[in-house]
């Protein structure tokens, strides 16, 4: 069974910065993409960066591209987000998702993930 735990979220001003974590335990078979998604109030849950287990496999939603950087630990338990540039439209529910990685288009649909955490939350004031 796995498990994720995320930690790092908080309260900025726009063009602050922030790191998210993500702490994952269980069998790596059914982790082998883990990333984020994030949700604001009255919206849908989207993807916002996703990484693979092997050599460079990223995936971004457009709107946080050379904003924002995922990368893991090499014994592939942590994985973070660091977020740059921070703008008021980044605020949200961030959470944290695992699963075994869907085909290459399907990278960043929530519906394609098992393993969720129990969110942070994140709000960049003007």
């Amino acid at each position: 069974q796995v498990q994720l735990v995320e930690s790092g979220g908080g309260s900025v001003q726009a063009g602050g910065s922030l790191r998210l974590s993500c702490a994952a335990s269980g069998p790596t078979y059914s982790r082998t993409c883990m990333g984020w998604f994030r949700q604001a109030p009255g919206k849908e849950r989207e993807g916002v960066a996703i990484i693979a287990t092997g050599p460079s496999s990223t995936s971004y939603a457009d709107s946080v591209k050379g904003r924002f950087t995922v990368s893991r630990d090499p014994a592939w338990i942590t994985v973070y987000l660091q977020m740059n540039s921070l703008k008021p439209e980044d605020t949200a529910m961030y959470y944290c998702a695992a699963s075994s990685c869907p085909r290459l288009g399907d990278r960043l649909a929530p519906s394609a993930y098992d393993y969720w955490g129990q969110g942070t939350q994140v709000t960049v004031s003007s």
